[in-house]
């Protein structure tokens, strides 16, 4: 039996606000068809907000018999007291159900969850498992975890006047990535906004079979200070962290049991709509997973991609101020939850806005972003040594979006005091027009190691005329069992982007072996060779826009 919770001790809105900032850090057309913006609010509109939903707290029962901490929030005048499921001539309402981020209390969709109850719906927000006042033990978006979905679907059903046929889900992050897993298992889901999450557990932070040493460090650091980590997540994070390759292949299997893109089928043969948004700078769950699995669903599907780092998009609209990432996740559930031709299926479903400023573009796919390839080639040998510093490196997790985003100051770098012992680097001739780039960069090349093991870090920068380059994208590559002095082939794709080149300006290619963001596997005095044989020539793939 559920019964009503005691709210938690008052807060002040300073408090709820920097709750949700904390949690943030952790956890379209072309312009002329660009998306709406949100009308700023007003204090009238606040106070209306204020009065128009009802806020009351309850505990649910989810999978197992663990108790599940939420908050319900619906229409001023609507049967929510329980039981009556809206019967008693009560009309039924649309539901939509939040599982909040990694390390959050259920407060992080307060003011998103009053703005739909504002408009109609039933909104349920509850904390998932392991964290806060919810039982349980931190599942990292198990089979316990999609079950708590379920089990809260049929918690609102019979305790709040949420109609069967209308329910959606949304979350930011780790809310994310349990509703687009949830739609693969709970049919009765017709729609998903999954902001800031993953379809690939594995290639977010094993990108390139490479350990992403910040992000697993702050998850891991995260859920023991504000969770209760269950023993199997301890394992996996010592496995992962401490680089036990006797363990991949157990790390490769837990992290695919956690990824919507296992289950791919299964959310195509529900006809689920999905909206997927994140940043192009994302340092936890980076952009190229999104686009993969968006490519491959069936259904009714957006892709949106912003400026920013790991959930700086939706941010402001946790706060409760205008947001494009929260507006249209609202767009979206108010057409294919609630039925309202608010004409969002007819916009391109692929929405994009550059980095480097301007509206939004708009594409009927991600296939179409670019519209050509522009071949740089790579030719030379460059043999440098591994497990040394050149000085390039990509950021820092979390902050290094973030600043790219309100500031515009990506990782900069000075090509000429780049060392050439210890990083790779080629440019390209100086644009007369701007360049502008979209899509996923790749790259292809012949590696030779003097060890078995060894890592690369690829970097891609915007040059000015005096040689400083900003960071356009990168990615990782680690290799393992190879046979020390014999070449062999890599192809990597690097972070998808969004990024104009000025004209005047060039690209540069950098590889070295060392970036904080990364685990390392390069033995100390080893070196990699960069080669172009012949009858194989290396070259970078530009995807650009004309």
């Amino acid at each position: 039996m559920t019964h009503a919770r005691k709210p938690p001790r008052p807060t002040t809105a300073a408090a709820v606000s920097a709750t949700v900032v904390a949690g943030a850090a952790l956890g379209l057309a072309p312009a002329a068809q660009a998306a709406p913006p949100t009308p700023p609010p007003t204090a009238a509109t606040a106070t209306t907000a204020t009065a128009a939903s009802s806020v009351r707290f309850v505990d649910i029962p989810g999978d197992g018999g663990v108790t599940l901490a939420a908050n319900v929030v619906t229409p001023t005048g609507s049967d929510d007291s329980g039981g009556s499921g809206g019967s008693g001539g009560s009309p039924r309402l649309p539901l939509i159900v939040l599982p909040t981020s990694w390390a959050l209390p259920q407060v992080e969709y307060l003011a998103q969850a009053q703005k739909l109850a504002d408009s109609g719906y039933v909104v349920v927000s509850y904390n998932v498992r392991g964290f806060w006042q919810s039982g349980g033990e931190i599942e990292t978006a198990g089979p316990p975890d999609v079950a708590d979905a379920s089990k809260v679907i049929d918690w609102a059903l019979a305790h709040t006047p949420a109609d069967p046929d209308r329910i959606g889900m949304a979350g930011v992050s780790y809310g994310a990535g349990i509703s687009l897993l949830a739609s693969g298992f709970d049919q009765r889901i017709k729609a998903v906004a999954a902001l800031s999450g993953w379809a690939d557990l594995v290639g977010s932070i094993y990108s390139g079979r490479t350990q992403h040493a910040q992000a697993a460090a702050l998850l891991s650091g995260s859920g023991e200070l504000l969770g209760r980590p269950s023993a199997e997540l301890r394992q996996i994070f010592q496995d992962f962290l401490g680089s036990d390759m006797a363990k991949e292949n157990d790390i490769i299997a837990w992290g695919k049991k956690r990824s919507a893109a296992t289950y791919l089928d299964r959310i195509n043969a529900n006809g689920t709509a999905v909206l997927l948004a994140n940043a192009w700078g994302d340092s936890i769950f980076p952009p190229n997973q999104y686009a993969d699995f968006y490519e491959k669903l069936t259904g009714p599907k957006r892709l949106e991609f912003r400026p920013g780092d790991h959930a700086t998009g939706e941010l402001t609209g946790l706060l409760g101020l205008p947001n494009d990432t929260w507006n249209d996740a609202r767009r979206w559930l108010d057409h294919y939850v609630k039925g309202e031709r608010n004409g969002i299926n007819q916009e391109r479903p692929v929405q994009l806005k550059a980095r480097t400023g301007g509206g939004y573009e708009g594409y009927p796919s991600w296939s179409a972003v670019p519209s050509d390839q522009r071949r740089i080639d790579l030719p030379g040998t460059r043999r440098i040594t591994a497990n040394a510093d050149s000085g390039a490196d990509a950021g820092t997790v979390l902050l290094t979006g973030a600043l790219d985003q309100f500031l515009k100051i990506p990782p900069l770098v000075s090509l000429p005091l780049l060392s050439r012992d210890r990083a790779a680097v080629w440019q390209s001739e100086r644009y007369d027009a701007a360049r502008r780039v979209r899509g996923t960069v790749r790259l292809h090349t012949t590696v030779t190691g003097d060890a078995s093991s060894g890592t690369a870090v690829v970097y891609l920068y915007d040059v000015d005329a005096l040689g400083v380059g900003k960071l356009v994208t990168h990615a990782p590559v680690t290799f393992h069992d190879r046979t020390p002095g014999r070449p062999f082939a890599v192809d990597l794709d690097l972070f998808s982007t969004a990024y104009d080149i000025p004209a005047g300006h060039r690209l540069a290619l950098v590889v070295d072996t060392v970036d904080p963001l990364y685990i390392e596997h390069n033995p100390d005095g080893a070196h990699l060779t960069f080669s172009s044989p012949a009858s194989d020539p290396s070259y970078l793939a530009v995807p650009v826009r004309d």
